[in-house]
């Protein structure tokens, strides 16, 4: 019996999930897109897992330029990671005009002020996965974070603390 597309979603959406902003610079402009599906591969060499759509622009521009940046977003990073995930988006330097930004050494890739912390990555490969690509990434550089940071969370198709309640206000 095969697996109802609604429910799958449903369940996983139930997995509480730190949010990323993944960003590329091609040379002519900064592409970004928010991502919940990161996960840890490997510590030698330190590599990182990133699921990507794989017809979206994004895992295009990664193949083509082969590095990125990925910032840890916070509980206030709400409403940039809604920017973010939102379909005909423009690029990721105006959706940040009010955002404080600085570049990642290696990719120069942007990474956002506030979030819990970076890592600067060069693309190993990407890996078809049904309707995604896996981008298994080999991390360059760790940059520092705030320490006192809330995690931003997705969960239940929300944007939450790690008490629940919803993120980015107040």
């Amino acid at each position: 019996m095969p697996v109802d597309a609604a429910g799958f979603a449903a369940a996983l959406g139930s997995y509480a999930a730190g949010v990323c902003l993944l960003t590329v610079r091609d040379g002519i402009d900064d592409v970004g897109t928010t991502v919940s599906s990161v996960m840890s591969v490997s510590a030698r060499p330190p590599l990182v897992g990133v699921a990507l759509t794989s017809a979206g622009y994004p895992a295009e521009v990664l193949e083509e330029v082969g590095s990125c940046a990925l910032t840890v977003l916070a509980a206030p990073h709400a409403i940039v990671a809604s920017r973010f995930s939102s379909a005909g988006r423009p690029s990721a330097r105006h959706l940040l005009e009010t955002v404080p930004w600085n570049r990642a050494p290696a990719s120069g890739a942007i990474v956002l002020a506030g979030g819990l912390t970076a890592l600067d990555c060069r693309l190993e490969r990407l890996v078809e996965a049904g309707d995604h690509v896996l981008a298994l990434l080999e991390v360059v550089d760790v940059l520092p974070g705030d320490p006192a940071a809330v995690p931003l969370l997705r969960h239940r198709g929300r944007y939450v603390d790690p008490s629940g309640s919803a993120a980015g206000r107040g």
